[in-house]
């Protein structure tokens, strides 16, 4: 049998491994709990960042749509072609970040909106397909002018452009969400995507 102090001594030995195991452990797992939030952070802030405004205030889409309509007729009148690579990244940014990383986007609708008077909500998802239907055309502007070099090709999808901006400055009348709309109808687009395109009445109760 071990003397009573050479007992106690191996108790403590015994207790203080235990308490720095259990030390070590709640660390390990406070590093852990602290990496996975970290983790989520960042796909918060990421989300945040590849995301589109729902509702969108009209005023601010039909000032984007003034601009964008300024921008193809300079380049139809003067040929000044590299106007639509600032005009292609526009698109691009707003499809995938909203006003975010769009300056146009942004100023629309915290500068110039605002001034306009009470806001107009509109359902964001047909006003960001109607983005990505400015963005592929500005897009095939670009290489056929740029890379392609067929100028006549190029004026053509701009004068597109005309018409489409146009409605959408001047009248408020926007030919992507009409496309979207008839996507929705037949089906290709799921009414989840949009549930205030499928009834009205709910973009008008959150107007008020």
């Amino acid at each position: 049998m071990l003397p009573r102090d050479r007992r106690d001594t191996k108790a403590s030995s015994h207790v203080g491994a235990h308490v720095g195991r259990g030390g070590i452990s709640r660390t390990a797992e406070l590093h852990v709990n602290r990496v996975n939030l970290d983790r989520l952070s960042s796909i918060c802030i990421v989300r945040r960042l590849f995301s589109f405004p729902n509702p969108v205030n009209e005023k601010a889409a039909r000032v984007v749509a003034s601009v964008v309509l300024a921008t193809v007729l300079v380049t139809l009148a003067t040929g000044w072609y590299w106007l639509l690579i600032p005009l292609t990244y526009g698109f691009w940014a707003r499809v995938l970040t909203g006003p975010t990383l769009s300056p146009l986007g942004w100023t629309a609708q915290n500068v110039i909106a605002p001034r306009l008077g009470e806001k107009k909500p509109v359902p964001g998802p047909p006003k960001r397909f109607a983005q990505g239907m400015g963005a592929v055309m500005a897009t095939g502007a670009l290489v056929l002018a740029l890379v392609v070099g067929d100028h006549a090709a190029a004026d053509a999808v701009l004068s597109a452009f005309v018409l489409a901006a146009g409605l959408e400055s001047i009248f408020g009348y926007c030919l992507g969400c009409k496309v979207f709309g008839a996507l929705m109808r037949v089906g290709v687009v799921p009414q989840t995507v949009c549930a205030e395109c499928a009834d009205v009445s709910l973009r008008y109760s959150a107007a008020r």
